[in-house]
């Protein structure tokens, strides 16, 4: 059978569909993450502007607070406290300091990222002045935990030091179950004597690159129909024009 005036061959054939539809299907699945990004990128966007609520008591979803700005109020249990490796806004080298939070404005605890510190002020006891005692007041952006990449290695419990936002793992270290499992990145606001931690290093960056991706998949099916049309028309021709026996 003829068909745009060329006769379709069984290899190519073979060959074409099933390209054409995994072509088609990474060019659709960009578009929906595409819509699916600019939806989170909207949800973030409006909990960072929203002014700053109370952090309910008990379980929360991470999810549904994740990126919303919260008030807690308690004490630090500094005999908890956590290195979780992290980089400056310049690219520096250093540590998110996170501690357990005993929550005097509701029952339980939380994390607090009270924030960045360099090498050389890691330790407790090259900070004196930040360890606040008594009751605080922070101010900060909740943010749900992450998991392990597939490049990141695994947290070093021995060493106390953390590779990814492993929250349950902290709460378990810490021996706390009565606990959302959450951050809250203590903002920019938070005075803390000594300057260190230095909070406020909270980072809303997200990388969108869908749309060039989905147009990437479909010019490739585009260029995919293109080549096999005209394979088989300049190959309808040649037989065409083949003298015949």
């Amino acid at each position: 059978m003829t068909l745009l005036g060329f006769r379709p061959s069984l290899w190519p054939t073979l060959f074409t569909v099933p390209a054409l539809i995994i072509l088609l299907a990474l060019g659709t699945w960009q578009v929906q993450r595409l819509f699916w990004k600019l939806d989170l990128i909207h949800t973030v966007e409006q909990g960072m502007q929203a002014p700053a609520v109370p952090l309910p008591a008990g379980p929360v979803n991470p999810e549904e607070w994740n990126y919303r700005r919260v008030i807690v109020k308690g004490s630090f249990d500094y005999n908890h406290e956590f290195h979780l490796l992290a980089h400056s806004e310049r690219g520096n080298f250093g540590y998110h300091v996170i501690v357990p939070l005993k929550r005097s404005d509701a029952p339980g605890w939380v994390l607090v990222s009270r924030g960045w510190v360099p090498p050389e002020r890691k330790t407790p006891d090259q900070r004196p002045e930040g360890q606040v005692t008594g009751e605080v007041t922070i101010s900060g952006i909740a943010r749900a935990p992450w998991p392990q990449g597939p490049f990141v290695p695994d947290n070093d419990l021995e060493r106390n030091l953390w590779y990814f936002g492993d929250a349950a793992g902290m709460l378990k270290q810490a021996g706390i179950t009565d606990a959302p499992l959450l951050f809250v990145d203590a903002d920019a606001s938070v005075t803390v004597p000594g300057g260190w931690p230095r909070p406020g290093h909270t980072r809303v960056t997200f990388t969108n690159n869908h749309l060039a991706y989905a147009f990437t998949w479909y010019s490739g099916a585009v260029i995919l129909v293109v080549i096999y049309v005209l394979w088989h028309r300049r190959r309808g021709r040649q037989d065409s024009q083949a003298p015949k026996g």
